[in-house]
């Protein structure tokens, strides 16, 4: 077996990122979370970063608005994940430029892990949320850096603790608002294996692999890979 790529994540500590460190911890990459001097100080993330140090994680100090920063950092990776929030989805710009300075990263994976944006419809907000992901992609996809995009659809952990019903605390205990008529169909993943999949050194597919013009579009389990320049097998399910 090859030496592990060395892995930075950036928005390490947030709902999808969390995993994603473990699991890159756990699957013996040498891993790096940049994480900013407010949140290695937030009391409510304390517990979470001291797990990550216990995993053997390297904590570097930096920001999405330090250039200098982001730079170092990257220099001393092979690959980047971004999970950032929405909230900072348009801000990825940063990361791209740093990336191209740095000149050494072999894969970026942009903070995606919701719809496939490309292909899939959307209305209002989700419409405009989706458009400054679209433009994320053609970013990097103009600088000429290898990319992969994860497409997980929709986390179950977000909603159903709630039901499904937006704007609640969970449990809703009155009533429960069905959407439609109650027979629209959807695909729910785990953010938990979600960040297994994003750990592995190579990007396996154990439903479908479709070759279009050079990008790949892969189905494993629910989530989906849009990847460019990567060799992928198909597996069985209990290898993954």
């Amino acid at each position: 077996m090859g030496e592990k790529s060395k892995i930075l994540m950036i928005g390490g500590t947030g709902y999808i990122g969390k995993f994603i460190v473990e699991a890159s911890a756990k699957s013996g990459h040498p891993t790096f979370a940049l994480i900013r001097e407010t949140t290695i100080s937030d009391p409510a993330k304390i517990k979470l970063i001291e797990g990550f140090k216990n995993s053997g994680v390297t904590i570097l100090k930096g920001d999405l608005n330090d250039h200098e920063s982001l730079v170092k950092a990257i220099k001393q990776v092979d690959v980047v994940i971004s999970t950032v929030g929405q909230l900072q989805s348009a801000h990825q710009v940063k990361i791209i430029a740093a990336i191209k300075e740095a000149g050494n990263i072999t894969r970026f994976l942009p903070s995606e892990f919701g719809n496939d944006v490309d292909r899939a419809r959307s209305v209002e907000p989700a419409k405009s949320v989706w458009a400054v992901k679209i433009e994320i992609r053609r970013t990097i996809e103009r600088e000429g850096i290898p990319y992969t995009y994860v497409c997980a659809n929709y986390f179950a952990g977000y909603s159903l603790p709630k039901l499904m019903q937006t704007g609640l605390p969970p449990p809703p205990t009155h009533k429960l608002t069905i959407l439609g008529d109650g027979n629209a169909k959807g695909r729910l993943s785990s953010t938990i294996y979600a960040g297994k999949l994003v750990a592995l050194d190579k990007l396996y597919a154990v439903v479908s692999l479709v070759s279009l013009g050079g990008i790949s579009v892969v189905s494993l389990g629910g989530i989906s890979l849009v990847t460019a320049g990567v060799n992928i097998r198909v597996l069985r399910t209990g290898e993954v």
